[in-house]
């Protein structure tokens, strides 16, 4: 007898497993060990959770529930996310090494996430049009979309699918989710919360399983009508594929290699800690995590020394224990394809000066923040996503250069910009191409502020009000006023 915990998969409001049976395990990355174990779901696992959500779309409750109520039901799931945040931080801590600290607190951050889209579910509005014809009065209402389906990854997935899930139901839509295979549980977890909130059977559906065949059938079924995906390029050019089987829309969300620039008027002391929180918070497994980082020659050795203490003296160890300032990356695979990169980077020229291996006397897939300075752009590792704690830092001499540096590159996610010179910063704001700029501060979020990259780290956008519209389509509907008959076209007179 195993004494792994057991998960189901959420589908149309009950718990199952996987159709055939199978499961895979969930592998605790602080010890790498098994602790859970995960439905693989079959090709027939996902097909009845899309008609599940077409069901419910089309025929059940959630079809005449008021704006107002759905708004009710979100309202209710973010205070239900907010008192059981602390067990959803301890659950993904387990499954996926990130800082227990950190998850506990986004798990009730999120909770406001939920609260911004039950605000926004009845304010959805359409428009009069001022025809340029008599006698016809003109509007626009904003309907749903259809079946979403929503994939994320094991990295901040309770906040990934809040901008998922929350816009999608406040505009009327329903949803299957289909979680990581790295790290599922949390998210398993979460939907426990979905019909304590009062959210109807079939309205959200929670699939687990690999990219095939369980994303695959997903992204291509002819009754989904948009894929929000948040993963790496590969994933997406295959979810770009399948969508031309049904015509969905797609949204892609595709992680970055984010620059930070720092001037030389720049207060060093935030610039430095905005540099550490940037690359080292998350053990660098952030999509936006400022792993590029461009230094004004004057200030980059007293900078590159602060940077190299702090980096130096970071607690690394158990992501559950308060002390913790790092723990262990997700995946073995992760920490291979770091120490790959960075032995190519230094045959390249790079010179690793804090870090740059695996600290010694703990277990698991940990590896110590790491800077290595580049002598230039050239280096395969200034603009190869590694997802972990390593920051690649570059000089320059001259604005110009600074931006032409930081535009360098197949990603836009993110930037970071560190100046007292307030006209500078605009300056740079407006010719850094990415999606989010985070000027004197770093790797904030808010459900108000929208967020989304340009280039390889894809498109379209999530968070904030125009998420919701994103969900919704425009009807047009015409309506003659005029008591006289419609002439006829084919009667001549």
């Amino acid at each position: 007898m195993s004494d792994l915990k057991s998960y189901q998969m959420l589908i149309n409001g009950k718990w199952v497993d996987a159709s055939d049976g199978n499961t895979f395990d969930s592998v605790n990355p602080a010890t790498n060990t098994p602790w859970c174990t995960v439905p693989e779901a079959t090709e027939a696992d996902v097909n009845s959770a899309v008609e599940a959500a077409h069901t419910a779309l089309e025929q059940g409750p959630w079809k005449t529930l008021s704006p107002t109520q759905r708004g009710h039901c979100l309202r209710r799931l973010a205070d239900l996310l907010k008192e059981q945040s602390e067990h959803l931080g301890k659950i993904e801590s387990i499954d996926t090494g990130k800082m227990f600290k950190e998850t506990k607190w986004q798990a009730q951050y999120i909770s406001e996430y939920f609260h911004f889209y039950a605000g926004c579910a009845d304010k959805i509005l359409g428009d009069t049009l001022p025809i340029d014809k008599p006698d016809l009065f003109v509007f626009t209402k904003r309907e749903p979309l259809g079946v979403i389906a929503a994939i994320v990854p094991w990295n901040s997935q309770l906040f990934l699918s809040a901008v998922k899930i929350g816009p999608a139901l406040a505009a009327g839509n329903t949803i299957v989710l289909k979680v990581s295979e790295h790290a599922s549980a949390a998210l398993l977890e979460f939907g426990k919360l979905i019909k304590e909130a009062g959210i109807p059977d079939g309205v959200v559906n929670i699939v687990t399983g690999h990219g095939d065949p369980c994303g695959k059938v997903l992204t291509s079924h002819p009754l989904v009508a948009r894929v929000s995906f948040t993963g790496g390029p590969n994933a997406a050019r295959e979810v770009i594929h399948n969508s031309a089987n049904n015509f969905a829309e797609v949204s892609l969300e595709l992680g970055g290699k984010s620059p930070i620039i720092v001037f030389d008027d720049a207060d060093i002391e935030s610039a430095v800690n905005g540099a550490v929180g940037g690359i080292f918070a998350a053990s660098g497994q952030s999509c936006v995590a400022g792993s590029r980082l461009y230094l004004h020659d004057d200030i980059a050795d007293d900078f590159l020394k602060r940077m190299s203490t702090i980096a130096a003296n970071v607690n690394i160890g158990d992501p559950m224990l308060d002390e913790t300032e790092m723990g262990p990356l997700c995946t073995e695979a992760q920490l291979a394809h770091i120490k790959t990169q960075l032995a190519l980077a230094q045959e390249q020229g790079g010179n690793v000066i804090c870090g740059g291996k695996q600290p010694t006397g703990i277990s698991g897939n940990y590896f110590e923040p790491t800077i290595i300075e580049c002598p230039n752009q050239n280096l395969d590792i200034v603009d190869t996503e590694l997802f972990g704690p390593v920051v690649a830092a570059i000089r320059f001499k001259t604005e110009e250069e600074a931006v032409a540096l930081a535009n360098t590159s197949e990603h836009g996610l993110a930037a970071g910009i560190f100046t007292k010179d307030s006209a500078r910063s605009l300056r740079v704001a407006d010719a850094v191409k990415a999606g989010i700029v985070w000027v004197n501060t770093y790797r904030v979020i808010s459900p108000i502020a929208e967020f989304g990259g340009m280039k390889s780290s894809g498109y379209g956008r999530e968070s904030g009000f125009q998420a919701v519209m994103d969900y919704t389509r425009p009807k047009a509907v015409w309506m003659n006023t005029s008591d006289t008959p419609l002439a006829s076209q084919f009667v001549s007179r």
